[in-house]
């Protein structure tokens, strides 16, 4: 994880997951990039400059941004960019080869009631590369335990798990696999797969209606510094497929969570 991205939101959640990113590169010896992007405004008459005048605004709030976060010399490239947030953000991830998304739950809802926003929610679906969302106001801390959560042990697609694997070497941290048995799961979902068995230092299953549910019976005994769920379309995307948001009724982290690619 040499290349991370850190889209910007408003300025107070973005400082915090800034410095979590920054802190985290300084484990991984990562370089950082910070995108701001603006939305392009459609206006006539007096505020024909309109876009001028967003596009200043957004620099200034990135110039704050990063004036208030302690950089420990970690090299930070950043940009201001007109277009759509989703669009502009996976074009960055391709052409700057980004190996991790830091972001926060949400870059501009203030639906208290959600836990993802759009954005977030849109990239989980849109994009191949891992995210690692950081709730509001954490501060970072060494993962030394993960709870990865699972509906299904299949694996269907190459390389799902090696984002994981960077960061357990990264801290050392010891992986308990948590595999909650769904009554929508078939006999192959109810398998597990070679590398979940190689990656676990301990495996529970669980019977529950959802990984969610599954999670929260388990997360006081177990303790993590982070969580990690694999995107699925019967799993912990089913709620993105439906909308672009996530309600912090069907699911939420109080911990950095660890989004992995999966079976879409």
């Amino acid at each position: 994880m040499k290349t991370i991205l850190v889209p910007i939101g408003s300025s107070k959640k973005s400082v915090n997951t800034l410095q979590y990113a920054i802190d985290f590169a300084t484990i991984s010896n990562a370089k950082i990039y910070v995108i701001q992007v603006f939305s392009s405004a459609r206006a006539t008459g007096v505020l024909k400059n309109v876009d001028a005048i967003l596009e200043k605004e957004a620099k200034e709030e990135l110039a704050a941004i990063l004036s208030q976060v302690d950089s420990k010399k970690i090299e930070i490239k950043s940009a201001v960019i007109k277009g759509d947030v989703i669009d502009i953000i996976k074009k960055a991830c391709e052409e700057l080869n980004v190996d991790l998304i830091i972001s926060s739950a949400k870059l501009s809802s203030s639906d208290s009631s959600i836990y993802l926003g759009e954005v977030v929610g849109g990239l989980i679906k849109q994009t191949e590369l891992p995210m690692l969302i950081v709730p509001k106001g954490y501060v970072f801390k060494p993962i030394n335990t993960i709870l990865l959560g699972l509906r299904s042990g299949l694996i269907k697609k190459e390389g799902v798990l090696n984002p994981l694997k960077d960061i357990v070497a990264l801290f050392k941290a010891k992986v308990n696999l948590l595999h909650v048995i769904t009554p929508n799961n078939s006999l192959e979902d109810n398998s597990l797969h070679q590398d979940f068995e190689e990656i676990a230092d301990a495996v529970f299953n669980s019977e529950n209606a959802t990984v969610y549910q599954g999670i929260l019976e388990h997360l006081i005994e177990i303790n993590p510094d982070m969580l990690c769920v694999i995107r699925n379309k019967r799993g912990f995307l089913i709620r993105l497929l439906e909308q672009n948001t996530i309600k912090k009724v069907d699911f939420e982290s109080r911990i950095p969570l660890l989004v992995l690619k999966g079976n879409l």
